[in-house]
């Protein structure tokens, strides 16, 4: 059937580079991202664990556990961290799975049927201290994310999280958001004491609540 945004994110046991992780229990009361690579030794994927690595203090600060997930074993892993921290001048910080048998990568629909050699594809899944699935991207093998969009998206995930806003294109941490429909003006008078500019009665602008 798939996964869907709001499912709980399926939980597993596995061995990775920090030790045996259980998912939901390594997460905790945090916000979590789970993000897969087709294989170790790539080169795409070794530029993306370098990046992750070196953004590990922005996921801190948003209270972000992060995950990496390759299908290849642990051995592997080992070796291909000492290759990243060489060509990408960070050392890999956080945990990356080790998935041989495709375990995860089959409870997370990370392989599409018509994969060669069963590689997963780029997911990436975001998942709220309530274990549920908040974001799910999937990126083609041959293009590197962008970790920078996927900040953004859990700066608004956590904003909306918090306050009855969503944010509007090419939004970024500081800037206006919209106040939600289901809000009526009168609500929002209190709950928005910064004001709001009504733009349409759909359409409600406020600063940022949280700054």
């Amino acid at each position: 059937m798939g996964l869907h945004l709001g499912d709980t994110a399926p939980d597993f046991t596995a061995e990775s580079t920090d030790g045996t992780i259980n998912l939901h229990e390594y997460l905790g009361d945090s916000w979590g991202i789970l993000f897969s690579h087709p294989a170790d030794f790539t080169p795409v994927c070794t530029t993306e664990l370098g990046r992750v690595a070196a953004l590990k203090p922005e996921f801190d600060k948003r209270n972000v556990k992060v995950l990496g997930l390759s299908v290849d074993p642990l051995d592997d892993h080992q070796t291909w961290s000492t290759d990243i921290a060489e060509t990408q001048g960070t050392a890999l910080n956080f945990p990356l799975i080790a998935d041989p048998d495709r375990t995860v990568a089959d409870l997370y629909d990370m392989v599409p049927p018509a994969a060669e050699n069963n590689l997963t594809v780029r997911s990436v899944f975001v998942i709220g201290p309530d274990k549920a699935i908040k974001l799910m991207i999937t990126y083609p093998a041959s293009t590197g994310r962008n970790f920078d969009e996927i900040l953004r998206v859990i700066d608004s995930l956590q904003l909306t999280a918090n306050y009855q806003v969503a944010t509007p294109v090419d939004w970024v941490d500081g800037q206006d958001v919209i106040i939600v429909p289901a809000v009526t003006d009168e609500e929002a008078v209190e709950k928005f004491p910064k004001g709001f500019t009504p733009v349409k009665p759909y359409l409600r602008i406020t600063p940022q609540p949280n700054r």
